[in-house]
């Protein structure tokens, strides 16, 4: 008698759901992260009863043809890459192909879609109940896309009895929200919580980022916190196997690496990390080695127990970087962290000293390096 066979395709999703579907948040997270990938002007997100009841996701951006809406639900479908090798430089929020299969075998789905490019004026509207297909028809649409999540884990008793309070869930949404939109001042977001509009962000219309920022800072956070602006770039090296050569830093130019946004005053501080944002690539991280470096940075400029403000965005070439370690995608990996963690700390540190002294042009050392015979005659500029 044989006793390994193959799971049926649905019962296959929602073992996958468990890893990508966690709790409402991610459901929105991955929803919003393919209105992004769509290149939208504006999305708006509207929750019921913590997201539990429903989750409305609605966007302007390419949309779908039918073929398209009926092949995004299947298992490993996705636009955003061809090959193994577009792991290694993955510049988009999603690339797994595991999201809508996961969400649609947990809820009672549905997608509605039309083509901002195509020639025809209807749109597609796919419906699904625990995985499977129940209707496929036309609908009117504007262009866009419009994803509607209903009963979340209706059909996974043990899941949805995990979830906590409504509050607790719309809690998490309205943080993951919150990082998406200063990530993009550009997009217009719209939050409605149970039939009341929470946030009505209008686009930036600053071409300056850092001044974007500013103004989104302003919407979401108010202005009474004093911010310092922190603009700092360096070049990384480009190393054949940076796990070879970890700590080593060539003399020849290589990959741009940039932090910009802003840091707290001395001063402004919090009893704990929840506005302390951190990006790579516009997408929000979570890193506990960047989390010491910037307190780090801060050094005795914060009161023990207290916590940076801040919302710092880290470019830096997507080779260099792997956020394929976890379907949640929010943790990532640099393959020279150590060098990394260094900058930030320098940049955080400088950005404080020419706060309280206001010196010229500050130079940067670069980090230790292996059987390094001059490491005083290397420096970096703060840009």
């Amino acid at each position: 008698m044989n006793r390994i066979r193959l799971l049926p395709e649905q019962v296959a999703n929602q073992i996958a759901a468990g890893e990508v579907v966690e709790r409402p948040a991610s459901v929105v997270k991955e929803l919003v992260e393919n209105s992004l990938d769509a290149q939208s002007s504006k999305i708006t997100v509207e929750i019921q009863n913590g997201g539990k009841s429903l989750i409305r996701v609605m966007d302007d951006g390419f949309g779908m043809s039918k073929d398209d809406a009926l092949m995004c639900l299947e298992r490993h479908a996705t636009s955003k890459i061809r090959t193994a090798e577009d792991l290694s430089s993955i510049d988009t929020m999603g690339f797994r192909g595991e999201a809508l299969p996961s969400i649609a075998s947990v809820s009672r789905f549905s997608l509605t879609t039309r083509e901002r490019e195509g020639e025809s004026v209807e749109g597609t509207q796919v419906v699904i109940q625990g995985g499977k297909i129940i209707q496929v028809s036309a609908a009117g649409h504007a262009p866009g896309t419009t994803l509607e999540v209903r009963q979340l884990f209706y059909n996974i008793p043990a899941r949805r009895k995990f979830l906590r309070s409504e509050e607790t869930e719309a809690a998490h949404i309205q943080h993951y929200l919150l990082l998406i939109a200063l990530a993009y001042p550009k997009i217009s977001f719209t939050f409605v919580k149970d039939g009341r509009i929470v946030w009505q962000l209008s686009p930036t219309t600053e071409a300056d980022p850092m001044k974007g920022l500013r103004q989104r800072l302003g919407a979401l956070h108010g202005g009474n916190d004093q911010f310092l602006g922190v603009q700092f770039s360096v070049e990384l090296p480009r190393l054949s196997d940076p796990e070879e050569h970890a700590g080593e830093l060539a003399e020849k130019p290589g990959a741009p690496f940039k932090i910009w946004g802003y840091i707290g005053a001395p001063g402004v501080s919090r009893s704990n990390r929840e506005d302390q944002h951190l990006f790579v690539n516009r997408r929000p991280i979570d890193n506990r080695g960047l989390n010491f470096a910037l307190l780090e940075g801060y050094h005795n400029a914060l009161m023990k127990g207290r916590y940076p403000v801040c919302c710092l965005f880290i470019e830096i070439d997507p080779s260099e970087v792997d956020v394929n370690i976890h379907p949640s995608k929010r943790e990532v990996k640099f393959h020279r962290e150590r060098a990394v963690r260094f900058y930030l700390t320098q940049a955080v540190r400088t950005t404080l000293l020419q706060y309280h002294h206001q010196p010229g042009p500050a130079t940067i050392p670069v980090p230790p390096a292996k059987n390094r015979k001059s490491r005083d005659q290397s420096q970096i500029r703060l840009h």
